[in-house]
């Protein structure tokens, strides 16, 4: 089974790292740059989104020259698309919903994947394709941290974790990480597409500092 379990894998090394960087890269040259920026300043996860043309040869550059970044792959909607993130060496994928061609494609590929979920029939679909590890998506705008409490109680017996993205900041940040049904906490915040495409590397490397201070 290929979905992201809390207890081995790329789950559980998602869940130690506890923060997961989400990406958009528009030019290939900020690829290296960029995630040696994210592992200065201490944030070991990424999720680098195919919303640009350039996505998946930059995440073939990242994996190459930063091997020690984990690298996932975002915004992932189609079968096409799980080819191409098996072949660029992807540690995992991750949608902003739930597709179960997509997921049992992915799990047929040995892809880990985690589908984004905001209401109780989504993470029942997720469980019955065998997904313990899920993308809150959007989490703040859906309602938070008290929503996703609520959506998720029925199913609490089941162990499951959940990852937020969509809101998340420094502000609530360590709110989030303190509660137990959090695996980890994914931001655009600390690599904003304004500061890569600057090549704000020393900016970048800060954000990734303080919001690894904040999850210890």
């Amino acid at each position: 089974m290929s979905a992201l379990i809390p207890d081995s894998g790329p789950g559980k090394d998602l869940i130690d790292t506890r923060l997961l960087a989400v990406l958009v890269i528009d030019d290939l040259e900020s690829a290296v740059p960029l995630a040696e920026s994210l592992l200065a300043g201490g944030i070991q996860a990424m999720e680098l989104t195919l919303r640009t043309p350039v996505a998946i040869e930059a995440a073939c550059r990242i994996r190459e020259a930063v091997p020690d970044m984990m690298l996932g792959i975002g915004t992932v909607l189609d079968t096409d698309q799980v080819d191409e993130v098996v072949k660029a060496g992807a540690a995992f994928a991750v949608s902003p919903g739930v597709n179960p061609t997509v997921i049992r494609y992915a799990s047929a590929a040995g892809l880990p994947f985690g589908p984004g979920v905001m209401t109780p029939t989504e993470i029942d679909a997720s469980v019955q394709e065998g997904c313990r590890l899920l993308k809150f998506f959007p989490a703040e705008s859906s309602g938070g941290l008290a929503h996703l409490m609520n959506i998720s109680a029925p199913y609490n017996h089941l162990g499951l974790r959940f990852i937020p993205l969509g809101g998340v900041n420094l502000g609530n940040l360590e709110t989030y990480l303190g509660n137990d049904l959090i695996g980890a906490v994914g931001g655009s915040w600390i690599a904003p597409r304004d500061l890569i495409l600057e090549g704000n590397w020393k900016k970048i490397e800060s954000n990734a500092r303080e919001a690894r201070s904040i999850a210890g």
